[in-house]
């Protein structure tokens, strides 16, 4: 009897770790990573026939936390190369999450508990990542590179301003030769990469130029909460960039990396503002214009990233917009060119960010279909769809 005891316990821990370490990880993306609706979709002809001219980016998907290939189609998730293939997106930020409170929320966080952990763990990181934040981010760059290696040329890696010059080349060569179809024609999907929160620096700032040798070429001073280099706008104490912190972006500006202000307290969104030498972003937030709350953005703050040159790219949760389809996307994509101007407003999706969304990464068409319907021509859609992003990179990437 205690010998079966014994086996039967035994057992139990057997496969109590055999959910935690292949079925879990599955489970959760699936409960947090929504989709209110899945392909086809529907678009105008109007609609239709723009988007496939369209040098379509988004500057924000968190798709390298997960455990999934990127160049396999995923039943699970906002986004993979088949999917983004068929939104016809030419260039996607991927970045890198590496600490996140448990229960976070817009208002106040502290940074002593850690939700990734958990799935770093489960998702059988290499076990140097289970208790380094700047391991996190070496990791998933290392998988983007895996990807882009296996990829027979469906992904390509944008590091430096010849990259891009490059890949805009063999993307116009594709287009001319197959267009958008799928196939060997098809045109690759680019990527850069970007880190969300500094606080994977670890403390050193000499940990910039490891990152930037990574590949990393934009991060943002804070997640979720405050840190050694300045306040979140969810921390508890909200404060603004530190002397490590100014240090730190005159560093990333010297290497041609992109300071992102999401998540930035005011006093560091003002801070940087001041401190910047060369075009800041934002990869993903709201408008308080059309949707009011802590994450979102004022108008003058809409105003001081336009005036470096910068993007702010657009959100598509709700509590981005206060909305869940693509009108009210565009709604706030509305408000926010109104204030800073067509030519400072970008995609910022945040797919895969542990957020319910409309569509995935294989719906934007309906985002160009809303954007028409809004008002905006055809020009001012081509820019906000990607065209601002492209310029941006060509005038910040190192060369």
């Amino acid at each position: 009897m205690r010998k079966k005891i014994v086996l039967g316990l035994l057992l139990c821990v057997v496969l109590g770790a055999g959910a935690f370490f292949f079925v879990v990880p599955s489970v959760v993306e699936r409960q947090v990573n929504v989709t209110l609706r899945r392909a086809p979709y529907e678009a105008s002809e109007r609609g239709r026939a723009l988007h496939g001219t369209l040098f379509v980016a988004d500057l924000h998907a968190d798709s390298l936390l997960w455990n999934r290939d990127l160049l396999e189609r995923a039943g699970r998730g906002h986004v993979d190369v088949p999917r983004l293939s068929e939104g016809n997106v030419a260039l996607q930020f991927f970045t890198a999450v590496t600490k996140v409170p448990f229960g976070s929320n817009y208002e106040s966080n502290a940074g002593d508990t850690d939700k990734v952990t958990p799935l770093v763990v489960a998702e059988r990181w290499p076990f140097r990542a289970w208790g380094s934040l700047l391991e996190r981010a070496l990791f998933q760059s290392e998988k983007l590179h895996n990807a882009a290696a296996r990829s027979g040329g469906r992904l390509f890696i944008i590091k430096t301003a010849g990259d891009l010059a490059r890949y805009l080349e063999l993307r116009a060569a594709r287009q001319s030769a197959g267009g958008a179809v799928q196939g060997e024609t098809s045109p690759p999907v680019a990527t850069v990469l970007g880190v969300e929160g500094a606080h994977a620096l670890e403390g050193e700032v000499g940990n910039v130029d490891v990152l930037f040798e990574a590949g990393f070429r934009m991060m943002a001073p804070t997640h979720f909460f405050d840190n050694e280099w300045g306040g979140s706008a969810h921390g508890t104490r909200k404060g603004g960039l530190t002397a490590k912190g100014r240090e730190m972006v005159r560093r990333m500006e010297a290497r041609g990396m992109l300071v992102d202000l999401a998540h930035a307290s005011e006093e560091t969104f003002g801070d940087v503002l001041k401190l910047a030498t060369r075009p800041v972003v934002v990869s993903h937030t709201g408008v308080r214009g059309t949707c009011d709350n802590a994450r979102n953005l004022s108008d003058e703050q809409l105003r001081g990233v336009a005036a470096t040159g910068g993007v702010v790219g657009v959100g598509f949760w709700d509590a981005a917009t206060c909305g869940t389809d693509a009108r009210s996307i565009a709604r706030s994509i509305r408000h926010a060119a109104t204030v800073a101007g067509a030519r400072h407003v970008a995609l910022g999706s945040d797919f895969d960010g542990a957020v319910t969304v409309p569509f995935d990464t294989a719906g934007l068409v309906e985002l160009t279909d809303a954007l028409l319907a809004e008002g905006f021509d055809e020009e001012e859609v081509a820019l906000i769809m990607g065209g601002n992003v492209r310029r941006v990179l060509s005038e910040t990437l190192p060369h």
